[in-house]
């Protein structure tokens, strides 16, 4: 999958890239664009030896593509991990496709994405963000049920997501509700959370994310957010060192939420992003913990050989 734009990568570089594990992988298929499938995105990670992908999709249950394409990801480099995203595509909040996608092998339980009332109010705009709401009938998904409470479905999917200790994660809910679904995930066994984005959609602050993470949370940030090939948001390295320092390595994760048709791969927003970090002073002991070993701990293969 390499082209005549992906950057060239050095011995030190290939390193302290070995064996990372990338959360926020958007290859195909998928109703937005996609600049490679689920088999090509394997074969480019082991460009620079990922350990694992985890293939993220806001519309549908990534775990059954993987089981489609499974002889061709048998011989394929790079293990690929699915999930399933809470969005009113599945049913929303809804115990039963958290149930399958369980059952099926996924490893990951991603809370509203595109059908959150914070997304939603955020895209309002034409902020280069896709969206086909109206194509696929898009319609608003809560954690709460009609009294304001946490509701039952969303209890129970805490439940199974500790029962099985897979990862959940805040998605693009505000910061309110992450707090009530974190809440609701750590009494009931959930080890492996993660909350993205903080700065973009979600809108959380400094003090927001502090309370996140004291359920147990992680937080991520996304190459995609940092590499001078993605148009938008196009912020400096400086702003994710200073979150690097603000939060500290031990609870943060930088994974590539790469693949759409646009942007640049997966792999080069590592080499990239990577190599920025290490030019602006960051430590290669604390890109590996950010990169390698958390993302593994959350993906559950801390204890793989």
């Amino acid at each position: 999958m390499t082209d005549s734009s992906s950057p060239a990568v050095s011995p030190a570089l290939l390193k302290v890239l070995d064996g990372a594990v990338d959360l926020h992988v958007h290859s195909g298929p998928s109703p937005f664009p996609r600049r490679i499938n689920h088999v090509e995105a394997s074969y480019d990670a082991a460009r620079i030896n990922l350990r694992a992908l985890l293939i993220k999709s806001h519309h549908h249950n990534t775990v059954m593509d993987l089981l489609a394409m499974r002889d061709l990801l048998a011989v394929a480099p790079t293990p690929v991990y699915g999930g399933v995203a809470l969005n009113s595509e599945v049913g929303g909040v809804n115990p039963s496709a958290v149930a399958l996608a369980i059952k099926m092998g996924g490893r990951a339980v991603w809370g509203p994405t595109v059908s959150s009332a914070r997304h939603i109010d955020a895209h309002k705009h034409d902020d280069g963000f896709p969206n086909n709401d109206s194509e696929l009938e898009e319609e608003e998904v809560s954690i709460y049920d009609e009294t304001g409470a946490v509701s039952a479905a969303t209890v129970r999917v805490t439940q199974l997501i500790g029962e099985a200790d897979i990862l959940l994660t805040g998605g693009h809910l505000d910061v309110d509700s992450q707090r009530d679904l974190f809440a609701a995930a750590r009494d009931n066994g959930v080890r492996r959370m993660l909350v993205h984005h903080p700065d973009f959609i979600v809108g959380a602050d400094e003090d927001d994310v502090e309370s996140l993470l004291s359920y147990g949370a992680y937080v991520e940030h996304e190459m995609s957010m940092y590499h001078p090939g993605v148009e938008a948001p196009g912020w400096p390295i400086s702003r994710l060192v200073d979150w690097i320092q603000k939060i500290g390595p031990e609870r943060t994760v930088i994974d590539s939420d790469l693949g759409q048709k646009q942007n640049p791969l997966p792999v080069d927003g590592y080499i990239h992003v990577v190599q920025q970090l290490l030019d602006h002073g960051v430590s290669e002991k604390d890109v590996r913990q950010m990169i390698c070993r958390n993302t593994a701990f959350l993906l559950g293969l801390e204890d793989a050989a």
